[in-house]
């Protein structure tokens, strides 16, 4: 019988690999990955490190223990990313700044994604002879989903 693995990055003990492909797909089991591990993680994550305001000869054992988690943060981050990903936010100082720069890096700013559908949309509704609010739906879903990754 051949044995049963885990491909990689289908493992509730490894985070999910990014390798440039579906970062919204990526995204979401990362936020998910993170969360169900240490949900300080996660916020460190989504808000930023936590603040040490000793300095490191006076550190005390929640500072130490600060100091870890902000590093869990960023490691957790470096091990689900493939060499190419790694290298385009290997600069930045905290988990958050690499989190953000994917991101901006595969969704654009929101004033982007603004322009984006303000382009797109026009044109898909000229397109469609007599819609009616069910063919309008459906197809601004379909556009909605192939731009998702851009």
């Amino acid at each position: 019988m051949a044995a049963q693995g885990h491909f990689e990055g289908q493992s509730v003990n490894m985070p999910p690999l990014f390798d440039d492909e579906d970062y919204t797909y990526w995204k979401t089991r990362m936020e998910f990955f993170l969360q169900e591990l240490d949900y300080q993680i996660w916020s460190i994550v989504d808000e930023g490190d936590l603040l040490v305001t000793n300095e490191k000869d006076k550190w005390t054992e929640d500072d130490k223990n600060k100091i870890s988690l902000n590093c869990k943060a960023k490691c957790i981050l470096c091990c689900a990313l493939s060499k190419k990903e790694f290298n385009h936010i290997s600069t930045c100082k905290s988990a958050m700044e690499m989190w953000e720069k994917l991101r901006i890096t595969y969704e654009g700013t929101d004033k982007v994604k603004e322009t984006r559908i303000d382009i797109l949309v026009p044109d898909a509704v000229r397109r469609i002879d007599n819609p009616d609010v069910q063919q309008i739906y459906r197809h601004h879903k379909r556009i909605s989903w192939s731009w998702k990754d851009v």
